[in-house]
């Protein structure tokens, strides 16, 4: 039987056979995108093939991708919006699915390091995804040193979160077969508009029924949540109550990109020795990081900059696709110049601001998103873009700092062993820089993304999280 989309991730809403509704959160990431906010996000692997028997051509690499799609079935699906958005989109499987559409070969410039790596990969960056396909592209780059290639997989945010990618890679090339998800290619022709209609009446009565119960539980915890910010030993910051630096501008459609790996045992001996979180640990180096970074231009403000931290709210749960974040606000304590009391302010107020979101319940997030205006809510995106208020106006936060964790062990591609793993969310106008941490093996590899306009050198910028890591890691010699 056809099932479609939906199979392997049992909470997702399913009405007409074959159609899976998305979620209000995925929906927000649809259309939060704009000519210059591009809400895809970049996975990278590099992957060491001097081992491998036989050359890894593009005919073979398409043959060994196409065998392993049954593992990865959200890459098949392609999203249809409901006429004149009426409802939120939906994915169904594409009837017309052509895998040579989505992938790319790229030769990096010589020497083929990572600076060369890091051209081709802001290239890919920097356009959107067509949304006549399913909403990813994966793109080989070879000609890099040491026998190595790259796999540049761009996927849209509205898929996946960091959580569902990862267990989406390990789904395709860790797990064994008896414990795989799999599910085989099964399209149907795409659902009619009568179909998409009863599909978005069926959802609207549904959100209706559940309204009373939502009332009632944000009520509890909006009060729950407000003991606990009076409580906390700190106020905890709020949006829009941050200055606007050099890197809150209005956004261009090109991007910028880089990557640095920080080691990952130095990391846990920084986390166990000040009694902090591996998170806090990552927070206080980007909070380093961006205080040299202003210091050089004479821009760095008083009050510490704001962070957005993206919190999964379902951990533990192995799905394949969809969205289930939360965003903490944070200050990165810039203001501090020694780097332990850094640390430990930020642990202090990371600590606070997850009581208060317990408080006021993980889900709420998630169903708030799900009354979003679908047709106020794009229009203002945009509007917002095309005035370039974000060059005049304090921004909600000033940078996206999110950390993954990766796969524990490495990784190995058909004969290949994979050294790193870079990943990179999407920047916002005004918030144009996004700090992305994926433990993998025994490193943790950093990415940061920017445009022209807000991080016009990012390399600049991983050289500062080398030495705001260093600075701390030094403080753990010296104790």
């Amino acid at each position: 039987m056809c099932t479609g989309p939906g199979t392997s991730d049992g909470d997702r809403r399913q009405g007409v056979r074959g159609v899976q509704e998305l979620t209000g959160l995925d929906a927000r990431f649809l259309y939060s995108e704009t000519p210059t906010a591009h809400m895809h996000t970049i996975k990278v692997a590099v992957v060491d093939v001097r081992d491998r028997a036989v050359e890894l051509t593009p005919q073979l690499f398409r043959s060994l991708l196409e065998s392993r799609l049954d593992r990865m079935p959200p890459l098949r699906w392609r999203v249809v919006p409901v006429p004149h958005r009426l409802g939120l989109p939906v994915w169904v499987e594409d009837p017309a699915f052509d895998l040579d559409r989505h992938i790319r070969w790229r030769t990096a410039r010589a020497p083929g390091g990572s600076r060369e790596l890091a051209a081709i990969i802001s290239e890919i960056a920097g356009s959107p995804l067509d949304r006549d396909r399913p909403l990813w592209e994966l793109t080989v780059v070879d000609g890099l040193a040491d026998h190595e290639i790259a796999f540049v997989v761009k996927l849209h945010h509205a898929l996946a979160d960091g959580g569902a990618a990862v267990a989406l890679l390990e789904n395709a090339f860790v797990i064994d077969s008896d414990s795989a998800i799999v599910q085989s290619a099964c399209s149907e022709p795409l659902p009619s508009s009568r179909a998409l209609y009863r599909q978005a009446a069926q959802s609207q009565a549904r959100r209706l029924a559940q309204l009373p119960q939502f009332a009632r539980e944000s009520v509890h915890g909006l009060r729950a949540a407000r003991r606990e910010d009076r409580e906390a030993t700190m106020p905890l910051p709020r949006p829009f109550s941050t200055s606007r630096t050099s890197v809150n501008v209005s956004l261009t459609p090109e991007r910028t990109f880089a990557m640095t790996p920080l080691p990952l045992r130095d990391v846990r001996a920084v986390k166990q020795a000040f009694g902090a979180t591996f998170n806090d640990v990552f927070l206080a180096v980007c909070g380093g990081a961006l205080r040299r970074y202003l210091l050089r231009g004479h821009e760095l403000p008083r009050k510490g900059l704001l962070a957005a931290v993206p919190l999964g709210t379902r951990v533990g749960q192995r799905r394949l696709s969809g969205n289930h974040v939360d965003n903490l606000i944070l200050s990165l304590h810039t203001e501090l110049s020694d780097p332990v009391e850094r640390l430990r302010a930020v642990h202090d107020m990371t600590r606070a601001a997850r009581r208060v979101r317990t408080a006021l319940g993980t889900e709420m997030f998630e169903y708030r998103a799900g009354l979003t205006p679908l047709h106020l809510y794009p229009l203002g995106v945009r509007l917002w873009g095309r005035t370039h208020l974000a060059d005049r106006m304090r921004p909600p936060v000033n940078v996206i700092a999110s950390n993954v964790a990766g796969p524990r062990s490495r990784l190995e591609l058909d004969g290949g062993v994979v050294t790193r793993l870079w990943s990179v969310g999407p920047i916002l106008e005004g918030i144009g820089v996004n700090i992305t941490a994926w433990s993998y093996a025994d490193a943790l590899d950093v990415s940061v993304l920017g445009c022209p306009a807000s991080l016009p050198d990012p390399w600049a910028l991983t050289a500062d999280l080398e030495a705001a890591f260093d600075e701390l890691r030094s403080r753990v010699d010296r104790g």
